[in-house]
């Protein structure tokens, strides 16, 4: 009878300390690695959106600049570059300025005209161009009027650069006496923009973009000789 009764009291007394403490441990080991990798998530989840937000403004602001691009230098009257008018001896010249670097701009400027108003004259609504100031990419929609086209409250514009490329093409065969020097070139003009960002609210997140743009208008140099 003492013999059972002692079986019966082991069987009851219930969880030891250490038995406790070594559930809460596990438990406790679990709950971390929960947690951590919800957090982890979290925070990926959170840079996948400001990754969005940064592609995004940079991908619409490279779009306005290739839009722009496409327009250098575009010229109404552009047949008159075939022909000589009067007492000149060669034909008339595109007035409209393809796209240059400004390098005494106190920042990374680019700047060109397009015709809108077809009076073979560079008007001050004829102006165009970009530029990086103050971490932001402008435009230029008009003389001395420029407008923010990335927003600093998402990401900081790093660099900012473009790049031509030039493909000549013989248009001597138009000319219709042979032509050996000076003869009519057709030049193509191919743009790379490459810009380089970082987020505002992770210095983590840095981005690099590249985009073409061909320039609609070619350049046209020299002429047919004399018949």
């Amino acid at each position: 009878m003492l013999t059972a009764h002692r079986a019966s009291r082991r069987a009851s007394r219930g969880v030891s300390i250490v038995e406790i403490l070594v559930g809460i441990t596990i438990g406790l080991v679990l709950v971390g690695g929960v947690l951590s990798l919800f957090v982890t998530n979290l925070v990926n989840s959170r840079r996948l959106l400001v990754e969005a937000r940064v592609n995004q403004d940079m991908r619409a602001a490279a779009d306005l600049i290739a839009r722009d691009l496409r327009r250098a230098a575009y010229w109404q009257n552009s047949i008159d570059g075939t022909k000589v008018f009067g007492s000149a001896t060669t034909p008339m010249r595109n007035p409209y300025q393809a796209v240059a670097a400004d390098a005494a701009a106190s920042s990374i400027l680019y700047t060109f005209s397009r015709d809108t108003t077809e009076n073979n004259t560079i008007d001050s609504n004829e102006q165009f161009g970009f530029r990086l100031n103050a971490g932001t990419v402008q435009m230029r929609t008009a003389d001395n009027t420029w407008q923010t086209v990335t927003d600093p409250g998402v990401m900081t514009v790093n660099s900012l650069a473009l790049t031509v490329t030039e493909v000549p093409i013989s248009a001597a065969s138009a000319c219709s006496t042979t032509c050996t020097t000076g003869c009519p070139l057709l030049t193509q003009r191919h743009y790379l923009l490459v810009m380089t960002a970082t987020a505002v609210s992770d210095a983590a997140v840095t981005r690099r973009l590249e985009t073409r743009a061909r320039v609609r208008n070619d350049s046209l140099t020299g002429a047919c000789p004399a018949a």
